[in-house]
Parts: C-alpha cells; sequence; structure tokens
C-alpha cells in the first residue's frame, strides 16, 4: 500500500507519497522516477517521503512552501521524531540513493553526499499536517508497471527530439548550400564579370 498526499499549497499542487511500511519502501526505492525527492528524518527512523516534481525541474525548483509541508510529513511519520523539537530532515533526488545486496530492507545509502541536503524543522505544525492529511489517499499501484509507462514515454519523447535535430540540421545543411549557391550566382552577376558588346569582341567585319 503507498499513501498519497496532496500539497496544494502552490498552484498547480504537488504530489507527495510514501509506503506503509519498509517493505513498500524497498519497492519505492527500486521503481522511483527521476523527478522525485526522497525525504527522511536525520538519524532517525521515519516514513520515506517522496516529493514528485513536474518533469524537467530538479531539487532546487521546490517551493518553499512545498518544502516545508514534506518535512512536516516526514517528521509526523517518525516515531521519534514526531515528538522532538529541533530535527533535521534530510532529502535528495531518487537518482542518488543508493541500495547494495547488504543492506537490510529499507535502508539506503547516497552515491554522492554533496547532492543530500538538510531542512530544519523547529516543531511539529498541526496545521499542516491536518491539511495533508485531509488530502490522504490509499492506493496499491503497480509500480513497476507505472515506472515502465513513465521510462517508456520518456525514449518516445527522446526519440522525437533527436528527429527534429536531424531535420534540422539537413535544413541547415540546405539553406548553407543554398546561400553558397546564391553567392556564387551573385558574383557572376558583377560588373567586372560581366562583357558587354564594347569589350572589342563585337564587330561587323566578317573577314
Amino acid at each position: 500500500m503507498v499513501f498519497y498526499f496532496t500539497s496544494a499549497v502552490v498552484n498547480p499542487q504537488y504530489t507527495i507519497y510514501m509506503g506503509k511500511d519498509k517493505y513498500e519502501n524497498e519497492d519505492l526505492i527500486k521503481y522511483g522516477w527521476p523527478e522525485d525527492i526522497w525525504f527522511h528524518v536525520d538519524k532517525l527512523s521515519s516514513a520515506h517521503v517522496y516529493l514528485r516534481l513536474p518533469q524537467g525541474h530538479t531539487i532546487h525548483d521546490i517551493p518553499p512552501e512545498v518544502l516545508i509541508d514534506c518535512a512536516q510529513l516526514v517528521k509526523n511519520n517518525s516515531i521519534q521524531g514526531c515528538k522532538m523539537n529541533n530535527i533535521n530532515v534530510v532529502y535528495t533526488p531518487w537518482a542518488n540513493l543508493k541500495k547494495t545486496g547488504e543492506m537490510d530492507v529499507g535502508q539506503i545509502g547516497f552515491f554522492r553526499q554533496k547532492e543530500v541536503k538538510l531542512v530544519a524543522v523547529e516543531k511539529k505544525v498541526n496545521e499542516i499536517v491536518n491539511r495533508l492529511e485531509r488530502t490522504k489517499d490509499e492506493r496499491y499501484p503497480d509500480l513497476a508497471a507505472e515506472k515502465e509507462s513513465r521510462d517508456r514515454e520518456e525514449r518516445n519523447e527522446k526519440k522525437v527530439q533527436i528527429q527534429e535535430e536531424r531535420k534540422k540540421e539537413k535544413d541547415d545543411v540546405r539553406k548553407r548550400k543554398e546561400m553558397d549557391e546564391l553567392k556564387h550566382y551573385t558574383s557572376l552577376l558583377v560588373d567586372e564579370n560581366m562583357q558587354t558588346n564594347e569589350d572589342g569582341n563585337d564587330s561587323d567585319d566578317f573577314m
């Protein structure tokens, strides 16, 4: 089971989701999308929360209000963290999550520590948590199928992009060729390259 939440503090709104337990978290780690940002309470156990960004957006594009929503949701879903003040929440792009065979279920590491960011959470804000909880939706998605569909769409978009780039290259070559031919033709029309009847080659004598 995966829980979905809606952060509507900005327009357009954002989707936030998390697994019911560590086993669902394993699937979320495996079938995440490149646009996903992962959140977790720093140095404490907590839910693995994901924010889905629009395609083409990065971690630097997260609206501050949405970042706060994610941090509050993570804190609220940490057995220890929900009772503590002044905690930190770590977040990083899904592609930076590192999973190796010797790790326990639900445990992850990072490929690049410099891509891991921190947001401080002073205390639980009930208004935010309650607003998010009212949007909670329980689903049983086929994560593998959704990931394949998304990847297939991306591959198709890249094919179209490559085709458009190749067409543009051909058009550029054709235009350059036409310009070269036009320049060559124009050079033949300049006065110094033209002959007239006064050049001495025209005469009424047919000796």
